[in-house]
């Protein structure tokens, strides 16, 4: 049987590109944890993605997660299928562009393909206190970056 672990993420970035920071949180029952990093150089979408790829991560066997974002960017192309065909198509999108971030999503995919995960799709800045919370630890971290 599965372990069952809640995921939420948000990206933030300064600029787009700019500076930018993830934050996650991961919680299994009544246990929490909080993630965060960021790039000096990078872009809202990019930390999207790099939130949930870290957040899968961090989980030590496969699970069944609920992935909690704000990022219509990462929830539409999950559930709607567009990443999988451009990773069928060679990162190549139905009008035959380069598909953007073929790194992570790569990547991400591939935490997919090991987790059984489930995407929920919340409005950002609407008061979602996990989803708060993540903003604040990305842009706390970013904040750091733009300091040094």
């Amino acid at each position: 049987m599965k372990k069952y672990v809640e995921i939420f993420t948000d990206g933030a970035c300064s600029g787009n590109p700019g500076p930018g920071g993830w934050g996650v949180i991961l919680r299994f029952g009544r246990v929490e944890k909080e993630l965060s990093g960021g790039e000096i150089n990078t872009t809202n979408n990019r930390m999207e993605l790099t939130a949930a790829i870290m957040g899968l991560s961090a989980l030590n066997q496969p699970c069944k997660v609920r992935l909690v974002t704000d990022s219509k960017y990462l929830a539409d192309s999950i559930t709607k299928g567009w990443a999988e065909s451009w990773r069928k198509n060679n990162w190549r999108k139905a009008d035959k562009k380069p598909a953007l971030n073929p790194d992570l999503w790569e990547r991400l995919l591939d935490l997919f393909d090991y987790h059984e995960v489930t995407i929920d799709w919340v409005k950002g800045h609407a008061g979602h206190p996990e989803n708060e919370r993540c903003d604040k630890l990305a842009v706390e971290f970013y904040k750091r970056l733009q300091e040094d």
